[in-house]
C-alpha cells in the first residue's frame, strides 16, 4: 500500500495561502508547515486537507480556511506560559496548534463525537497538554477562571461580553462577529480590570458556532 506524502501540499498551503494573507510570524508559519492537517480531516476529505476550502466535519460544522487559522494564531501571539481556552474543538487541528505554542489548552465542544475524535487524534500525536470537555460554551457551562488567550472557532452575531470577562489582564481574544456574508475578525485585548481594546483584523465569512444566537432582520 502506498502512503501519500503531504509534505509538498503542506508547503504549498503555507506559501500560496497562509503567507500571502499577511501571516508572517515565523513560529506560526513553521508550526502550520509541520502540523499534519491531513491527520485531522475526515477520511473522505484527506485529499483536500491542504486546499483553500472549509472542510465539512458533519453536523453543519466546518474547519476554518487555513489562512484564517494562520491569522488567528498570529493574532493571539501565544506564549509558552499561556493558558488557553478554545471554544469549538471541531477537528482538533487548531487545538493541536494552540497546544504546541502554549502551556495548557482547555477546549470545549458541544458535539461529543467531535470531542472523542479529537481526543484520539491528539493522543496519536502525543499531545498531552489539552483538556477536552463536551459542553455548550454559550450556556452557563462556560469554563470559569481566566485565560491568557481565548480562541472562538465559529462566528457569533455580536461581540461576546462573557468571553471578554474570562481574559486575564493582557489576555487576548480572537472572535469573528457579524452575519453572513459580512463578518469581521477581531482581536480583543484586556488592558485593565474594566478596560478592553478591540482591533478589527480582516473581513471574512465563517460557519457560526452551534447554538449561536440568531439576530432576526427587520421586515417591512
Amino acid at each position: 500500500m502506498i502512503v501519500p506524502s503531504y509534505e509538498k501540499a503542506r508547503f504549498n498551503m503555507v506559501e500560496q495561502q497562509v503567507r500571502p494573507w499577511e501571516v508572517l510570524d515565523a513560529q506560526v508559519l513553521e508550526l502550520i508547515g509541520s502540523m499534519p492537517r491531513d491527520h485531522f480531516v475526515p477520511d473522505s476529505y484527506k485529499g483536500l486537507a491542504y486546499a483553500d476550502i472549509e472542510i465539512p466535519l458533519g453536523d453543519g460544522q466546518k474547519m476554518m480556511f487555513p489562512r484564517v487559522e494562520g491569522r488567528l494564531l498570529q493574532a493571539l501571539d501565544i506564549q509558552p506560559s499561556d493558558n488557553i481556552l478554545e471554544v469549538g474543538t471541531g477537528s482538533g487541528y487548531l487545538t493541536a496548534c494552540l497546544a504546541k505554542m502554549g502551556n495548557r489548552v482547555i477546549s470545549q465542544e458541544i458535539n461529543p463525537t467531535f470531542t472523542e475524535q479529537a481526543r484520539q487524534r491528539l493522543a496519536e500525536l502525543q499531545i498531552e497538554n489539552v483538556e477536552l470537555r463536551t459542553t455548550d460554551s454559550l450556556s452557563d457551562d462556560i469554563e470559569s477562571g481566566r485565560f491568557d488567550a481565548i480562541a472562538i472557532t465559529g462566528s457569533l452575531p455580536e461581540m461576546p461580553e462573557t468571553f471578554k470577562q474570562r481574559l486575564n489582564i493582557g489576555g487576548r481574544l480572537f472572535v469573528v462577529t457579524g452575519q453572513s456574508p459580512v463578518m469581521t475578525a477581531f482581536l480583543v485585548t484586556r488592558t485593565g480590570e474594566n478596560e478592553w481594546q478591540s482591533e478589527p483584523l480582516f473581513e471574512t465569512d465563517i460557519t457560526p458556532l452551534t447554538n449561536a444566537p440568531v439576530i432576526r432582520k427587520f421586515e417591512f
